[in-house]
């Protein structure tokens, strides 16, 4: 028995492809919406790239690429397909592509699921590559004259000015690294001298920020120097004040812009997925009212249409049965060859 099993008469059928034909142009516009996502986001992570520790981040956008040219050819295909299908006449030389172009459609949805899913769990593996390239590139921001490094300054600045965010975990994470450059720094002064020699590995450290840390809006003007030094400033208690610093990490700011960015792709790939679906459905709908026509040569006769020509049960089971079949028989080969080798030697 028939799955879904619908009658068509010669008006249902025109409406079926004259409405498939409007969800394909949808569909190719849905295509190039995840195509220009996927170029947007391979934009902004490029924007970056000083500051991912591998280069993998670039694979999901490289997916929805590929995925909304892939959305783009197969729906201007399939919109050609019910744009004939008006006519009996042009819609024969489509029946023997038909079913592949479906089995393609159908691994294609597959396809959409899976970049989704990927998409949701991209935040993981961008935290933990934010997390070592924003450490790497906190040791070089000093580096203004090394080829390779001297725009690292620029970027983290930058970034942290545009995310309000400072340091990888947060503001102390500055106290760690020398980010200042040796080039600045007075070596005859008894201060520079005694916080190098107070250091094993004989680097300048400082409870200090880069002026990028700084709150704008904050009433008082920015303590970026002696930050955990409450004699040093009048009216200061960095334990209970609110710091005119940025407190958030850039590694959490970053996470949560490019996270909320895969968030909304994701969805946005879920229901492109939907709509493949309802187009590849009511596609075998015309394939199969076309096919079963009462009378071929009269292309207003009855005829019916269903999604599956058996149940979902027996469908699954001729499936196994064949790939059974497949593998007897490539055994039986297999034996045969044998069997010739043998009697040759």
């Amino acid at each position: 028995m028939a799955l879904m099993k619908v009658k068509f008469d010669l008006k249902k059928r025109v409406k079926l492809a004259q409405m498939l034909w409007l969800m394909y142009w949808f569909s190719i516009m849905a295509g190039v919406l995840v195509f220009s996502m996927g170029l947007f986001f391979k934009i902004e992570l490029r924007k970056r790239s000083e500051l991912m520790d591998n280069n993998e981040s670039h694979f999901v956008p490289n997916i929805l690429i590929g995925v909304g040219l892939l959305a783009c050819f197969l729906n201007a295909s399939g919109g050609k397909i019910c744009y004939d299908s008006l006519d009996s006449t042009k819609f024969v030389k489509w029946k023997t592509v038909l079913k592949p172009f479906l089995i393609c459609c159908l691994f294609f949805n597959f396809l959409l699921i899976v970049t989704a899913v990927m998409c949701f769990a991209m935040r993981i593996p961008l935290e933990f590559t934010l997390a070592e390239g924003l450490k790497n590139g906190m040791k070089y921001y000093k580096d203004t004259d090394t080829p390779g490094r001297c725009y690292m300054k620029r970027t983290l600045d930058l970034m942290q000015m545009e995310f309000r965010c400072c340091g990888n975990n947060n503001y102390k994470d500055w106290f760690e690294i020398q980010w200042v450059s040796n080039r600045y720094l007075d070596f005859s002064s008894k201060e520079v001298k005694d916080r190098i020699s107070s250091n094993v590995d004989g680097k300048y450290l400082m409870d200090g920020v880069p002026f990028s840390c700084c709150n704008p809006s904050s009433p008082r003007p920015c303590i970026q120097q002696q930050i955990t030094n409450n004699s040093a400033h009048y009216s200061y208690d960095h334990y209970t004040e609110d710091l005119n610093i940025w407190k958030r990490g850039c590694r959490d700011a970053l996470v949560s812009y490019y996270g909320g960015m895969m968030n909304t792709i994701g969805i946005l790939v879920l229901m492109v997925t939907l709509l493949q679906i309802a187009v590849m459905i009511g596609l075998q709908y015309v394939n199969t009212s076309l096919s079963t026509l009462v009378n071929p040569e009269d292309p207003e006769s009855e005829s019916e249409g269903w999604i599956l020509e058996k149940t979902v049960k027996e469908t699954f089971t001729d499936i196994m049965a064949k790939m059974k079949a497949m593998g007897k028989g490539s055994q039986v080969d297999e034996g045969a060859n044998e069997e010739a080798v043998a009697t040759v030697s």
